[in-house]
């Protein structure tokens, strides 16, 4: 039996050997040969060097360096297919996901028949409170407008068990919402919730334009309420023109008074014009998806 740790790094030179060391400590514990599955996105530092030197003194450790920058997501999808165990659990190399929690979920899918075990965050404590007003805000739209269930507080850190890896691999996509795919496949799942843990070392790569952008990607992959709310948008306003323009016709008619319509020549093109933007970006989503590019590329792998 075989548990594969898959783990994305960009620019992580500092946490990279924090993280090893701290993960040994917990995989001892569990009944199971062990594999690390890196995945070097595109770093500009010394992330890659790190890796080889690990993978040269630990010969279970492998790795892949991508061509440039593909992103997170890419980067998720290459440690799966690269991950040979039993069990495959995904997780961030700045400690924000305590290795402390992998004998309890190896526990849950071995012991207790889970197909996949992951975590969620109780608490954003240390966190923004700007950036964790917009993250509760988004997770609680995503889910009444979508049919995919994502829990508030979800991570990336999850365990699996082989037939759900296999089943999230299969979906090809290019504009890739890892969150919304693992509840799209289905499968069991139990949640460890758990207190929001600082970063060992570094800086976060997760801008706030980054994170606006991942959101809108979930949004997009997965609902089609926007469409729906311009259709709906669409029918309201013309009421209200016709409404609208029929009572100043009449009032025209009996009173003199001239028919001005620059207002609502103003409410109907910004609604158009914010109609055309919203099917713009689903276009863009399809314009992307049927060019059929890779979702990485590898340069270097061991």
């Amino acid at each position: 039996m075989k548990l594969s740790i898959v783990v994305p790094c960009f620019n992580e030179e500092e946490a990279l050997p924090v993280f090893y060391r701290e993960t040994e400590k917990y995989t001892e514990k569990i009944d199971a040969e062990i594999e690390y599955c890196f995945v070097d996105d595109g770093s500009r530092d010394h992330t890659l060097q790190e890796m080889r030197s690990l993978s040269e003194r630990d010969e279970r450790v492998h790795y892949v360096s991508f061509s440039r920058n593909f992103g997170k997501e890419a980067a998720l999808l290459a440690g799966l297919e690269m991950a040979g165990g039993d069990y495959v659990v995904t997780m961030d190399v700045d400690l924000q996901d305590p290795p402390s929690l992998l004998p309890e979920m190896f526990h849950a899918l071995h012991e207790d028949g889970y197909d996949c075990c992951a975590a969620r965050r109780s608490t954003r404590k240390g966190e923004p409170p700007v950036r964790s007003w917009f993250a509760r805000r988004f997770y609680h739209l995503i889910s009444h407008i979508s049919d995919i269930d994502i829990v508030d507080g979800a991570r990336d850190f999850r365990m699996m068990k082989r037939s759900m890896v296999n089943a999230v691999i299969e979906d090809r996509e290019y504009n890739r919402f890892s969150k919304g795919l693992y509840s799209w496949v289905g499968f069991q799942t139990k949640w460890l919730a758990y207190e929001n843990v600082e970063r060992s070392a570094g800086k976060t790569k997760w801008s706030f334009t980054k994170l606006f952008r991942y959101a809108v990607t979930g949004i997009l992959a997965y609902s089609t309420a926007p469409l729906i709310w311009i259709a709906w948008g669409g029918t309201l306003l013309f009421v209200i023109g016709f409404v609208w323009l029929l009572a100043a016709l009449i009032r025209s008619a009996l009173y003199g008074i001239a028919v001005s319509s620059s207002a609502l020549i103003v409410l109907i093109g910004g609604l158009i014009l914010l109609a055309v933007g919203i099917c713009a970006l689903y276009i863009s989503k399809m314009h992307l998806e049927v060019k059929h590019r890779p979702v990485y590329i590898v340069r270097e792998r061991r």
